[in-house]
């Protein structure tokens, strides 16, 4: 049965933790939409921390530096 009353404001919320890694496309529009900051690594070697300003299937934009999704690793960092 539906509640035709009240319509369903269910919205899938997805929480992040320091250091969790991100890969998918929501990944990275949960962080631009929520302004949520993320660092950003070449292997081992810190490279960047900062806000997404865009990001496609090829890459992610921080800092006005466009990032490769295959060469560097992306971590959330809620609260920086």
């Amino acid at each position: 049965m539906t509640n035709d009353i009240m319509p369903d404001l269910y919205e899938e919320t997805t929480i992040y933790i320091n250091g969790q890694h991100l890969f998918e496309d929501r990944h990275f529009l949960d962080h631009i939409e929520h302004e949520v900051p993320i660092q950003i690594y070449c292997e081992r070697e810190h490279s960047d921390i900062g806000f997404i300003e865009q990001f496609s299937a090829d890459y992610v934009k921080v800092n006005n530096v466009f990032y490769n999704r295959d060469q560097f690793t992306f971590i959330s960092r809620p609260g920086y």
